[in-house]
């Protein structure tokens, strides 16, 4: 899978440890290897919610059929 900086991604599955659930959308920040970026994901406010390095295999592109929508962070 082909990924750059700035590309929007979906993540696969729960980072609980990081307040994600699978279906999080965040936004590639820096690539370090081919397998390891750093994402970023924010509130629907535009704070960040957490900043991860993540293998590519955690994450896939936003696809043409994907719909947004909105959920409350958990309680803490």
């Amino acid at each position: 899978m082909s990924i750059s900086e700035l590309d929007t991604v979906v993540l696969k599955a729960d980072l609980p440890s990081h307040g994600l659930k699978q279906g999080d959308v965040g936004a590639v920040v820096e690539i370090y290897t081919p397998d390891a970026i750093e994402v970023e994901f924010v509130t629907a406010a535009g704070h960040t919610q957490a900043l991860v390095t993540l293998g590519t295999d955690q994450v896939r592109p936003v696809g043409p059929r994907d719909i947004l929508a909105v959920r409350q962070l958990d309680a803490a």
